[in-house]
């Protein structure tokens, strides 16, 4: 069994120990620094799921961290209160927000239907994988004047952070722009974000999920988050220049949440995947393999217990 136990004391700027033997099958260490009164505690793993979570049922479960929507459901209507936030939080959990700064999505409290016939200047066209999903100039005041008001949103109910995702719409650019440009522009707005979050909270996590490439450009961006996340890096087509880039991203002290859609039912699968992702200093978490995110894979002794 692979031993399931990594401590954590609750603070804003996230550290990784790693093992002596690099390749020994052993749980490492995620430290949270700055935090006065907060001890260590210890859980097995992050969570994450953006479709009907409940926090109720999250505070009774094993992550220390956890990533969902602002929303039930995406909608405004559906949106969690900070009653709620506060109670998954003072289960001892870290309490992320979902945040896309690279798409803008047709079921948030911002759209507007007459966008499909006269789009604003900012708006791209759709995600043909994710249809409802539209690439952004992310860089235009139009789109980033909705980003800070989400954001905004996100800090009334308490969140502990965000979880930004989409920071791979700048390859979209990288042919108009250079990718070296589309990058900066991308990493300018993560910074924007992480100050505005902590100018607004007192204290924000940052967790950027993918478009881990902007680091080559400027990896300056790095002392503005507190981690990086990546999908698929392990199992997926990512290759070793993402893993090389991640393994940076490690090395320069920041915790890397690692995400793969491998969970089918088959356990042996899951262990196999923990196995590499801690050899690597990576937190895991094993996901469903319809890739929907709409529940939490809860499996005894491995993850979330």
């Amino acid at each position: 069994m692979i031993p399931p136990t990594i401590p954590l004391v609750q603070c804003p700027v996230f550290k990784i120990l790693r093992p002596v033997k690099r390749f020994a099958i052993l749980p490492f260490v995620v430290l949270l620094y700055g935090c006065a009164g907060d001890g260590p505690r210890s859980f097995p793993s992050w969570a994450y799921q953006l479709q009907g979570a409940e926090p109720s049922q999250i505070a009774a479960l094993n992550f220390g961290l956890v990533v969902i929507d602002y929303s039930r459901d995406g909608t405004e209507g559906g949106a969690y209160s900070r009653k709620e936030i506060g109670r998954l939080k003072s289960s001892g959990k870290v309490v992320l927000a979902y945040l896309s700064i690279g798409e803008a999505e047709d079921y948030r409290f911002y759209w507007r239907e007459e966008w499909r016939r006269d789009p604003p200047p900012w708006l791209g066209p759709e995600n043909p994988e994710w249809p409802g999903n539209y690439v952004v100039r992310y860089w235009e005041d139009g789109w980033k004047g909705i980003v800070f008001r989400y954001l905004k949103r996100i800090v009334s109910r308490g969140f502990s952070g965000v979880y930004l995702d989409k920071l791979d719409s700048y390859e979209y650019f990288g042919d108009s722009l250079g990718y070296g440009e589309a990058a900066r522009r991308m990493a300018s707005l993560v910074m924007e974000v992480a100050d505005s979050c902590r100018a607004w909270a007192g204290e924000c996590v940052i967790i950027p999920q993918n478009g881990e490439g902007i680091l080559k450009y400027v990896p300056g961006v790095l002392e503005y988050v507190d981690g990086w996340a990546v999908e698929d890096v392990l199992y997926g087509d990512g290759g070793p220049e993402r893993l090389a880039t991640i393994r940076r991203v490690r090395d320069a002290g920041k915790i890397v949440l690692s995400v793969e859609y491998v969970y089918d039912g088959d356990v042996s699968k899951v262990e196999d995947y923990y196995r590499t992702a801690r050899e690597e200093g990576l937190l895991p978490y094993a996901a469903d393999t319809s890739r929907r995110l709409d529940r939490l894979v809860v499996i005894p002794g491995i993850q979330g217990e």
